[in-house]
């Protein structure tokens, strides 16, 4: 429609999308330090002439203006997908970082506590006994020094249980925490579904999805895809977790009980969604991906080192010691004792009698030392410990360089979606000026147009 009436349409909607535009700016400012927001963008079009044309007539004249499409969310979803990805690969290798930093540090080593020490000193005391054989306090002092020893390897193997027994109980938390998400996240999507399939506003809602699908990478690894009508679906090793308004249950099928035991078995997982029970494969990603491998991997590794240090010890010494004699002339004893099936949990001194201790190489009760000396010079135990720490040393080391550069390409690729979704006052500042001085040229053009129709309806005509 033409005419001067049809005039007032364009600077109206104008004066709409310059409303829309503040209003839009003015939530992206309250919202710019709020987690998960997405920066809003108005999506506007031109309004021109007829989009068909007539036949028989024309149009009377041409009024444009402008329309607003909608309030859209300033995303780019293969930049979310990475996103994603590098959080869970940070997620992973910080959670195992830390936990063979404090495996390292209950080793110990290097220091005065740590069990290198103890062997030196230990080696000492034989030394000692050796120059004299027939002494008291050097006798005492090699069975006091054994147990010291004895209860730093026992200590070292405590700690490596505890830390065990600590990961168990956290992949349960984890568990019940990804249950929790994936349950929240199928309520989102049915919301979503819900208000896209009304026409209301779900932008908020799409925030909420994202942010629900990046905790679930960071906890499993997990891969999001987002459907046509707004949902996301989650998978976790391509199993599926969260399909659509539905949401699976994650839990551990074996390796740890409900009450955070071990049952000797391996870790496993598996998601129980629509009435079927699907195992998930090894979980390679995020905080339930590290603790699994610490479990079935890391600390076992460290458990078995650590008991062939204790059983070669244990081994080598009372072999030695039983080839000697003790102050009374009698063949040695086994200096140590343990379990095969935890040699460094349960190793402790054998004897405690320092008439027993077989420092002589020969028979009748002779003051000779030699036996002692011979013990002293052995070195297996001290070579495979020194081992243990140079390669768990260099594990730690290597894990610790992973996550720090994995830390760079996370924050890389974190500021590349900030600059995207993130808010910027000064853009904000912009806009807002921008659609101010739109505001007041539309208005300005109300004003003349509503000059020009008083002239027309009120004075056209008048005689003066």
């Amino acid at each position: 429609m033409g005419g001067t009436f049809a005039s007032l349409m364009s600077p109206l909607s104008a004066l709409r999308y310059s409303s829309t535009a503040l209003d839009t700016a003015s939530v992206n400012i309250a919202n710019a330090s709020t987690a998960g927001y997405t920066r809003r963008v108005v999506d506007a079009v031109s309004v021109g002439a007829a989009p068909q044309v007539s036949m028989w007539s024309r149009p009377a004249g041409h009024v444009g203006g402008v329309e607003v499409t909608g309030v859209r969310r300033s995303v780019d979803l293969l930049l979310d997908a990475r996103v994603r990805h590098e959080h869970s690969l940070q997620s992973f290798l910080d959670l195992r970082a830390s936990v063979l930093d404090r495996l390292e540090a209950g080793l110990g080593e290097p220091g005065d506590n740590g069990v290198a020490a103890l062997m030196s000193d230990l080696d000492a005391a034989w030394h000692d006994l050796a120059n004299n054989p027939g002494g008291d306090a050097a006798r005492s002092q090699v069975l006091d020094r054994a147990a010291t020893l004895a209860d730093g390897l026992r200590a070292r193997a405590r700690s490596s249980a505890t830390e065990a027994a600590d990961q168990r109980s956290a992949l349960l938390a984890l568990v019940a925490e990804v249950n929790t998400v994936a349950e929240e996240l199928a309520a989102t999507n049915g919301k979503i579904v819900a208000a896209q399939q009304s026409g209301v506003d779900a932008n908020d809602l799409l925030d909420r999805r994202d942010l629900l699908a990046l905790r679930l990478s960071e906890l499993t690894g997990a891969q999001g895809t987002v459907r046509p009508d707004g949902a996301m679906d989650v998978r976790v090793q391509g199993v599926s977790l969260v399909d659509g308004r539905n949401a699976g249950r994650l839990t551990v099928a074996s390796g740890v009980t409900p009450t955070g035991e071990g049952d000797g078995s391996p870790v496993s997982l598996q998601v129980d969604l629509g009435g079927s029970t699907t195992p998930v494969p090894t979980v390679s990603g995020g905080r339930v991906g590290a603790v699994v491998e610490l479990l079935d991997v890391t600390i076992p590794a460290f458990d078995t080192a650590l008991a062939e240090v204790a059983r070669m010890l244990a081994d080598d010494v009372n072999a030695a010691h039983q080839a000697g004699y003790d102050l009374d002339g009698n063949p040695g004893l086994a200096l140590f004792t343990y379990d095969p099936a935890d040699p460094a949990g349960t190793l402790a001194v054998a004897i405690t009698d320092t008439r027993q201790v077989a420092a002589s190489a020969t028979p009748g009760g002779t003051l000779n030392g030699d036996n002692a000396l011979a013990i002293a010079d052995l070195r297996g135990a001290e070579t495979t410990y020194q081992r243990l720490v140079n390669d768990f040393g260099t594990e730690v080391a290597a894990a610790g360089r992973l996550a720090s550069t994995q830390a760079v390409l996370t924050s890389q690729v974190d500021r590349s979606r900030e600059q995207l979704t993130g808010v910027s006052y000064d853009e904000e500042m912009v806009a807002m000026v921008a659609a101010q001085r739109t505001y007041e040229a539309a208005a300005r053009m109300m004003t003349v147009l509503d000059s020009v129709l008083d002239t027309l309806i009120n004075r056209t005509g008048l005689v003066r």
